[in-house]
Parts: structure tokens; C-alpha cells; sequence
């Protein structure tokens, strides 16, 4: 790989990284937002008012994701991904600085939801488009590994909310996590946004994007474009919907779940998933590679049917002796696991369209999936819990997006699309 391609590669994978860390670490701040913006009658209240700010941004990632695949199928990946990187900047900058409810009132959660809106339109356009830039930089044969760095850039994201996570909450005495704390993970994402922007501009447009441009399709109407792709559209959704339930509750979820309904410390659910995100970001880059020599669809398979196998057993076995070790195990394994399933996902995902409409199918069918499945993940999970009295609620619901995940698996593409 020469010098040129890495800065290509590391652009797409930074992006997408930096995109993702402010969902995470806001994700996995729940409980001390809620209490600085969302007061309310009851903790339980206040926990579902701002897992629900968490789905809002959600709304908008259609609408964004809509609106930027077609500026990146249009005006070129590398356009679209700096305009992202510089969007999800203000919104960052936005949490970072955002007084609390006791001082400016109502504004506080306003302003919250205004930055989680603009996440939302940013974050809804970057994984398609850095998806398709890192597929289409690819060399045939190695498309697989390449898509899988997208997923590392997801894992490295969490990775690093969690560690951001882990350091605030064992270094700072409570008092101080909620004085000034809680803002130092946000800020830290600021710092990494002037890179990706830097390296962004050093990227060249795809030679699979540039023939697409001069194709007499690119001429059409989108939505005879999209029409013509109807079985990918809803192929990825079906594979996306098994990619954010998991995420988004194995990997986001899972400090709020261990300290609300384990009762185990914040610190320590941190330092599980850090852990459990090495593992993960150790196995996706192989298996993408294996999916390279077998095809796609033998590892997704694998993964979705391994997950459901150990799902129940796993969070039964936490739920009934919540210890350290037990929440370690299980999201060592789930995590070693989702690894096999992501390895190939967003290659899998980029196949099933061509590159003159690929951003924009892949964002439609992915954002409609995010936001009906994994933003208001967190949101589901803990009201089923409340109202069921049932934590293993969240077993459930992880095992549907299993299932959702193998039925798409068994019909995509085993060859790319094409014009």
C-alpha cells in the first residue's frame, strides 16, 4: 500500500471514527446528563428522557443520510466527507459547552437536542460514504479486509468513549464529574476533528467513482435508481438492523444496563468494555479477510447463528450472579463474536449497489434501519425493563436483530453490483 493510499485509508477510517465517538461517549454518559439536563421526578424518568435526546438525532439521519449520499454521488466522497467531519465538529463543540439546567433552564436540554439533531443529519451520510470510498479504493481481492476497517473505525470509537469514560469516572470524585468532568470525553473529540479534516484533504476521488460519473446511468433519476436496487435496499437493511441492535446494546448500552440493573460501578463497566472492545477490534479486520477467501455470506451466517446461541445463556448467567467477572465474560464472548459479523458487514452491505447510486441506497436503507432499531435502542430496552420488571428484556431484543440479520444474510449478492 503506498503512502497516498494509507492517508486515503486513515482519512476514511478517522472520520468515521470521530463521527461515532460523540454517539458513544454520549451514550455512554447517560446517567450523568440526565441528572445535569433532564431532571425530573424520578432517576428512572430522567434516564429515559435523555436516552430518548440519544434517539432524537436519529430522526435526522435519513433526511441526512438522503441529502449527503447524493452530494457524495454527485460532487465525490471526499466533498462529502469533510463537509461531515466539519458538521459533527459544531455539534460537539455544541455538549462540550452547553451550560447546565440549573443554569440557563429549559435552554440546557434545547441545546442538547439541537447538537444530537446535528449529529443525526452529519452521522447519516458517514458510513455510507466512507464505506464506498474504502470498497471502491480497494483491490479486488481485498475488499473484504478494506470494508472491515470501517467497522475497526465503529470499535475504535467505542473503544475510545470507553476509555474516555473510564478515566473521568475512576480519576474524579463524583462531585467533580458532574461540575466539569462529564465534559472532558467531548472535548477530547474536538481535538481529534483538526486531523480528520487535514488528512481528509489529501484523499482523491475512487477511479470506480469517476467511470460511474461518465456512465449514461449517472444521467437517470434517482428514483429510478433506486427502484432498479430495491432487493439491496432491503437486503442492508436487514443486515444493518442485526448490526445496530447490537451495537447499539452490547457495545453503548451496556454500562448504563451493568450500573442500573447490575449495580455494579461505573468504573467497572468501563473497565469491562474496554476490554471487550480490544477483542472486537482484534477479530473484525481477520474475518473481513477470511470473508475475502469464502465469501460474505458464510461469515455473516456464522456470526448471526453463533450470537444466538450464546445471547440468553450469557445474560442470564450475569443477571442471576452480577459480579465483575461474569459481565467480563459475557462481553468478551458477544464482542468476539460481533467481531465475526461486522468482519464483513460493510463490504457485504457496498456489494449489493453500484457505485453511481451506492452512497445514496446505502444510506436510505442504513439510516431507516439506525434510526427505527438502534437509536432508540437504548430507549426501548430500558422501558421494556421498566415495564416488564425483566432485565433480560435486553437479551431479547439483541436476539431479534440476530434473526433479522441471518434472513437478510441468506439473500445478498455474492458478486458486486453493477451498472
Amino acid at each position: 500500500m503506498s503512502v497516498s493510499h494509507r492517508k486515503q485509508v486513515a482519512a476514511a477510517v478517522i472520520g468515521n471514527a470521530l463521527e461515532w465517538y460523540d454517539f458513544v461517549v454520549f451514550g455512554f454518559l447517560t446517567t450523568i446528563i440526565a441528572r445535569l439536563f433532564f431532571p425530573a421526578e424520578n432517576e428512572y424518568a430522567g434516564v429515559l428522557l435523555t436516552t430518548a435526546t440519544f434517539g432524537v438525532g436519529f430522526f435526522m439521519r435519513p433526511v441526512g443520510g438522503v441529502i449527503l449520499g447524493i452530494y457524495a454521488d454527485r460532487r465525490g466522497r471526499k466533498a462529502a466527507m469533510q463537509l461531515i467531519i466539519a458538521l459533527m465538529t459544531v455539534a460537539l463543540l455544541l455538549i462540550a459547552t452547553a451550560p447546565p439546567y440549573t443554569a440557563i433552564g429549559i435552554a440546557a436540554p434545547a441545546l442538547i437536542v439541537l447538537a444530537r439533531l446535528l449529529q443525526g443529519f452529519a452521522t447519516g451520510g458517514e458510513f455510507a460514504i466512507a464505506t464506498s470510498f474504502l470498497v471502491e479504493v480497494a483491490p479486488p481481492n481485498r475488499r473484504g479486509f478494506y470494508g472491515s476497517l470501517q467497522q475497526v473505525g465503529l470499535a475504535l470509537a467505542a473503544l475510545g468513549g470507553a476509555l474516555a469514560g473510564a478515566f473521568v469516572t475512576l480519576a474524579l470524585t463524583p462531585a467533580e464529574l458532574d461540575s466539569w468532568g462529564w465534559r472532558v470525553p467531548f472535548l477530547l473529540g474536538l481535538l481529534i476533528a483538526p486531523v480528520g479534516l487535514y488528512i481528509s484533504r489529501h484523499m482523491e476521488e475512487t477511479d470506480e467513482f469517476v467511470a460511474a460519473q461518465k456512465s449514461p446511468l449517472a444521467r437517470l433519476p434517482l428514483t429510478t435508481l433506486l427502484v432498479g436496487n430495491l432487493r439491496g435496499i432491503l437486503v442492508t437493511f436487514g443486515l444493518i438492523v442485526c448490526g445496530t441492535i447490537t451495537y447499539y446494546v452490547v457495545l453503548i448500552y451496556m454500562p448504563t444496563f451493568a450500573q442500573k440493573q447490575l449495580h455494579l460501578p461505573l468504573g467497572a463497566a468501563f473497565e469491562v468494555q474496554v476490554i471487550a472492545l480490544t477483542c472486537l477490534i482484534a477479530v473484525i479486520p481477520p474475518m473481513g479477510m477470511f470473508s475475502d477467501r469464502v465469501g460474505r455470506k458464510p461469515v455473516l451466517l456464522a456470526g448471526t447463528v453463533l450470537l444466538l446461541a450464546v445471547l440468553f445463556p450469557l445474560f442470564e448467567r450475569v443477571q442471576a450472579t452480577p459480579t465483575f467477572a461474569n459481565l467480563l465474560l459475557m462481553q468478551v464472548v458477544l464482542c468476539s463474536l460481533l467481531g465475526v459479523y461486522y468482519g464483513p458487514l460493510s463490504t457485504a452491505v457496498a456489494e449489493q449497489f453500484p457505485p453511481g447510486v451506492r452512497s445514496t441506497g446505502l444510506s436510505l436503507a442504513y439510516n431507516l434501519a439506525v434510526m427505527i432499531f438502534g437509536g432508540f435502542a437504548q430507549f426501548s430496552v430500558t422501558w421494556l425493563i421498566g415495564a416488564t420488571g425483566n432485565p433480560l428484556a435486553a437479551a431479547y431484543y439483541v436476539m431479534f436483530g440476530c434473526v433479522a440479520g441471518f434472513v437478510a444474510a441468506c439473500f445478498i449478492r455474492t458478486q458486486p453490483a453493477v451498472n
